[in-house]
């Protein structure tokens, strides 16, 4: 039982996982897009925080 308890946690930790890592793919291509501002963006990406934009909007300043 308590296997499947520990199961169920994994699958549920991956799958947040992959949605976080989904929402921040599509802020990384509005960020490089440059159409919107990060307050925009919070809209359409609700799981990231606004500082989690502004982080990421540094990575991507940093890379171009």
């Amino acid at each position: 039982m308590k296997s499947l308890l520990d199961e169920e946690q994994i699958m549920k930790s991956f799958i947040k996982s992959e949605r976080h890592d989904e929402a921040r793919e599509t802020a990384e291509r509005m960020i490089k897009i440059g159409k919107l501002s990060l307050n925009e963006i919070a809209l359409y990406v609700p799981s990231l925080s606004l500082d989690e934009l502004r982080q990421l909007e540094a990575e991507v300043m940093q890379l171009a």
